[in-house]
């Protein structure tokens, strides 16, 4: 039993997370998965573990998000599926090829996707939030093309890549946040896709706890895209900053 809310608990506030930021969860539940069951007498996931448990989980906190946003015109078509297909196929691509890393290669990468995340967060993103979301305008080829680029190096952690993809679109493509948020959620939606099937032809998915995970994440994430809608923007910025820096000091401060 004690197993069962260990998991549930890291699945949930990893989803309600997932669904306030526009992210699919991952970037705090790796670690979470990787660290707090050993705390508590458990036994320890593999990476090979948390990286197929956290593609499943994805794919299913990402729907909650994007149902709780369908409404109000932040889902952006056009940039969703520009950046969408590319990150499909690049996800599938690193999920597919992660079975032939080592899981300190797996971690090292983890590593360096968040901290290129945090350094772009800090970026300052002065005026994105004034641009009307019908009057929204991006480089179609350069989003699809820096998808594709995380959707690699996503698909080897079975992150999904919101966490990246999150200050792409604001600090490159200069996104609105609230756009960028529900978008992303879709984006990742289709991403996790690519990194799940990856994970699951390579048998690196255990069932039970993924369930449990599931299940968290349909609970939690439209509870969390209903928090983040009525949050000020600067602030949701300034809480994925901060989450995403956390992370990246912990995986480097245990890969050195």
């Amino acid at each position: 039993m004690d197993y069962i809310i260990i998991i549930f608990f890291i699945g949930f506030i990893g989803s309600f997370i997932s669904g306030m930021l526009g992210i699919g969860g991952s970037i705090i539940k790796y670690p979470m998965l990787l660290f707090i069951p050993p705390l508590f007498g458990l036994a320890a996931f593999t990476a090979h573990e948390v990286a197929g448990i956290s593609a499943i989980q994805v794919f299913f906190a990402t729907i909650g998000g994007v149902w709780a946003y369908r409404k109000g015109g932040y889902l952006n078509k056009k940039l969703i599926i520009y950046m969408g297909v590319s990150i499909l196929i690049g996800s599938f691509l690193g999920g597919f090829g992660s079975k032939l890393m080592s899981e300190n290669g797996i971690n090292l990468i983890y590593g360096i996707l968040a901290l290129l995340a945090a350094v772009m967060m800090f970026i300052p993103k002065k005026g994105i939030d004034d641009t009307p979301h019908s009057e929204v305008v991006f480089n179609k080829w350069l989003a699809a093309g820096l998808a594709f680029i995380v959707g690699i190096g996503a698909g080897i952690v079975g992150a999904a890549g919101a966490f990246l993809l999150v200050p792409i679109m604001l600090v490159v493509l200069k996104i609105p946040t609230r756009m960028t948020i529900a978008s992303s959620l879709a984006i990742t939606f289709i991403s996790s896709i690519g990194s799940t099937v990856g994970k699951i032809t390579t048998g690196q998915v255990d069932y039970f706890p993924a369930l449990i995970m599931v299940i968290a994440s349909l609970i939690a994430a439209p509870i969390g895209a209903t928090v983040g809608k009525k949050m000020n923007t600067k602030v949701l910025q300034i809480m994925l900053a901060v989450l995403i820096l956390a992370t990246a000091i912990k995986i480097w401060i245990d890969i050195l």
